[in-house]
């Protein structure tokens, strides 16, 4: 397994020389790659692994990747190399046309990539920054067109303003198109440039875009329609803490120590008063913590939700029903290296075994900065 310093061996210089054998020796699964075939219309240069390493040509050769600091290099590079990962266990063919697809590729290239560069002791903000640009990669292609879920492109350049740096986006996007043979290139081009001029009209073009308080920002982007610049009015609720990271991560250690005296709401400590192992009847586990934190919601008590939520999924049944009551909400997540954490639990008394701990990692995503009023990453 490479480390950290060996990865970072892999990134060229501007203009230089990139070492796909080396590339594919760091991340076996990249040689995946080579046996995935694509959608001709829009890859006419053939296999992911061809189109991987056109994308990371485009790149090393783009004027953009030359003004860039080294620690963006490395975040664009990486992000580059692994921005398909996933298209090999994503790839559909339909029956009838026989067209190639690879729907949720970005999404799941994203998981995939963490736990590589998770595994590689890359550092925290290095990896996260390189996971989210593969999430997003291929946003800027139709952002200007709004979203499927009728955002408008000027919220999408926002969010992301929170959740990245739009201008390695943008670099990442436009070689991901030079990088392959298609009919409509120019066009998507265009849509790109488009982007990046709509992020800097929004004052968001390498920075968050400004809002004028926490709770406009959150709840903006939760959909409220409120203009950012414009304070809305924020109705008293709980303070929540809620917990987030892999099982022993070090959760329970850092509530006692940090929130001794507030209340908690755990599925954990649900599952001990209902005598429930791992896994056992997790719906009545989930009913009988919500009960407890709608309990505490209506009385407006401040209270620790310490759990996983390790998916977006997971996260948004909790944060709805937080913001539902009006909550003012505080994400701390957590995270360990995988030695660490398989050695914390097999010491611990849990019915969760290693095996289980590890498998969950496939559904690993980190909180972003958009999902509440604050959010804290702590190394453990």
């Amino acid at each position: 397994m490479m480390k950290w310093s060996d990865i970072q061996t892999l990134v060229p210089a501007p203009g230089g020389k990139v070492d796909h054998k080396a590339c594919l020796e760091a991340f076996p699964v990249l040689k995946r790659a080579q046996e995935t075939a694509q959608d001709p219309a829009y890859h006419g240069e053939g296999d992911v692994w061809t189109h991987t390493c056109m994308v990371m040509e485009c790149l090393v050769s783009s004027a953009g990747y030359a003004e860039a600091r080294p620690d963006e290099r490395e975040i664009l590079f990486l992000a580059a190399l692994l921005h398909d990962v996933a298209k090999y266990r994503t790839t559909v063919v339909d029956p009838v046309s026989g067209r190639i697809g690879q729907p949720g590729h970005s999404r799941k290239g994203a998981v995939e990539a963490r736990i590589a560069l998770w595994d590689a002791d890359v550092p925290f903000d290095t990896r996260e920054a390189v996971c989210r640009l593969i999430q997003a990669h291929q946003l800027p292609f139709f952002a200007l067109e709004g979203s499927r879920s009728g955002k408008t492109p000027e919220y999408l350049v926002r969010k992301l303003s929170w959740e990245l740096d739009i201008p390695l986006l943008a670099m990442l996007a436009e070689a991901d198109m030079r990088g392959r043979i298609c009919s409509d290139a120019q066009k998507v081009l265009d849509n790109i440039e488009l982007f990046r001029e709509l992020a800097r009209e929004e004052g968001c073009y390498g920075k968050p875009r400004p809002f004028i308080d926490a709770h406009t920002r959150v709840s903006y982007f939760r959909g409220a329609d409120v203009h950012p610049d414009y304070p809305l009015f924020q109705e008293a609720g709980s303070k929540v803490i809620v917990m987030c990271g892999l099982p022993a991560s070090g959760k329970n250690t850092w509530v006692e120590k940090h929130h001794p005296d507030l209340p908690v709401v755990s599925f954990d400590d649900a599952r001990i008063e209902m005598g429930l192992r791992h896994g056992q009847n997790e719906g009545a586990v989930a009913h009988h913590a919500v009960d407890k934190a709608k309990d505490l919601l209506r009385k407006k008590a401040p209270f620790v939700w310490n759990a996983t939520h390790l998916s977006q999924q997971m996260r948004d049944k909790t944060l709805d029903l937080l913001y539902a009551y009006r909550a003012e909400v505080d994400i701390v997540y957590l995270e360990s290296s995988r030695e660490v954490l398989l050695g914390r639990n097999q010491r611990r008394d849990t019915s969760l075994t290693n095996k289980m701990l590890e498998a969950m990692t496939n559904r690993w995503e980190a909180p972003l900065p958009t999902e509440a009023h604050r959010v804290r990453y702590i190394m453990k």
